[in-house]
């Protein structure tokens, strides 16, 4: 059985309790969740890691991606990466290699990885017809099930496919005329391939092939939006709503068969447009769970991402995303170095507390409330260590001369926590 089935099933497992506990729900109301689909609890059969919940009443979760690529194939780095995510709070991993020996970097990845794991399969795909000396646009459906199954197999958590680039989003894609474009590297592959073929996308039209495989490692389907906007201008038009309305019938037919599955996002979205398009995704795939690429809210802030993307998100989870992915500072510049990589999660973490605070998850406000009481109380120690990033932090206090060490240098003798103090005692 998968993890939904025993859910629908009323079996409340071991995992469901430990996913309940972190969470601070109930057992039985995660086990409700997961049964009608909103929450959906990651993990393949085959790896010993913790379970992932996300989706309804649970912590916003934050995703980092790491991988190689042409211009960077050093494994040794992207572990680097990988432990550093993991150092500052991400909740799972994506491997976004697209050079190198995929399968030992994926098995690598998994076996020090304390996270879940997520792929996108396309990209090895794409790998392996140039391997074969053959275009992409070649592969037959076999081709591309063999390379999904072997994911599986390797003990991937969950897949990001792009099922809903389909025929007719494509002509879609077509008549709208986009200022940028499509800029999902899985879409835009799969995109060309439905193009130059003049067929349907085989993981659309064997969708209930994919679906087996996700059953039978019980991995967790990560529908990608292959026509996410790509500028600001592009935002909600009709070809990304024309994917989500494909989108919310693939959610139902993972939920028949009983297979986890949670729906990717935008993207680039103006703040006015953000909780719009959560609600319309929402609706559209019946409460399914949401992970949304940043929002960023702004197409001119490269070198500054992470903050862009954090914004976006912090107003995407009060609306009610999920799962949010990581914006480092390097986002459409280069491939991100490990400062970059930290400042992502960092940044990305801040939204996702933010957004729980917004929406009145137990216990987070109260986090918030504690560092407070340790900062009027001039506790330099407690106070620090309650931080988001406590090294950073600690790094500004250390700069600072032994002199000033009960106060800050901003306001020195003329604190206002001590003068507030001096009034209230």
């Amino acid at each position: 059985m998968t993890r939904v089935e025993q859910a629908k099933a009323g079996i409340i497992t071991e995992e469901i309790k430990l996913a309940a506990t972190k969470e601070g729900l109930s057992a039985q109301t995660l086990c409700n969740h997961m049964a009608n689909g909103t929450v959906v609890l990651v993990k393949n059969r085959l790896r010993t890691v913790e379970p992932l919940a996300i989706g309804n009443h649970t912590r916003i979760k934050i995703n980092a991606n790491i991988g190689t690529s042409s211009s960077r194939s050093d494994i040794g780095e992207e572990l680097k990466k990988m432990h550093l995510s993991v150092k500052h709070g991400a909740d799972a991993i994506m491997d976004l290699s697209t050079a190198g020996d995929l399968g030992a970097i994926r098995s690598t990845l998994l076996k020090e990885c304390p996270l879940v794991v997520g792929t996108v399969p396309i990209y090895e795909m794409a790998l392996i017809a140039r391997e074969k000396e053959k275009s992409f646009l070649e592969l037959n459906a076999d081709e591309m099930f063999e390379v999904i199954e072997n994911h599986c197999k390797q003990g991937v958590d969950f897949l990001t496919l792009h099922c809903g680039v389909t025929a007719q989003t494509v002509s879609r894609f077509k008549e709208v005329k986009r200022l940028a474009g499509a800029t999902s590297r899985g879409g835009t592959i799969l995109m060309e391939w439905i193009h130059h073929n003049n067929k349907e996308n085989p993981l659309y039209e064997q969708y209930d092939r994919l679906l087996a495989l996700c059953y039978e490692y019980d991995v967790a389907l990560s529908l990608g939006d292959g026509f996410r906007p790509g500028a600001i201008f592009d935002s909600t038009d009709r070809v990304q709503i024309e994917e989500l309305i494909v989108l919310g019938e693939l959610v139902k037919r993972a939920r028949e068969k009983n297979v986890g599955v949670f729906v990717e996002g935008p993207g680039h979205v103006p703040i006015h447009e953000i909780a719009t398009n959560i609600q319309i995704q929402k609706t559209l795939c019946n409460g399914a769970p949401f992970y949304v690429l940043g929002p960023l809210v702004t197409d001119l802030s490269p070198g500054y991402d992470h903050i862009s993307g954090a914004i976006g998100g912090a107003v995407a989870g009060m609306a009610g995303a999920d799962f949010l992915c990581y914006v480092t500072p390097a986002e459409h510049l280069r491939l991100p170095s490990l400062d970059d990589v930290r400042e992502g999660v960092i940044a990305s973490r801040i939204a996702a507390h933010a957004a729980d605070i917004a929406r009145g998850l137990p216990g987070a406000i109260e986090k918030d409330h504690e560092l407070s009481r340790a900062k009027i109380d001039l506790n330099w120690e407690k106070m620090l260590s309650l931080c988001i990033d406590p090294e950073k932090a600690k790094a500004y206090r250390d700069s600072l001369p032994p002199s000033d060490a009960s106060l800050c240098s901003m306001c020195g003798e003329f604190c206002a926590i001590k003068k507030s103090k001096s009034v209230q005692s």
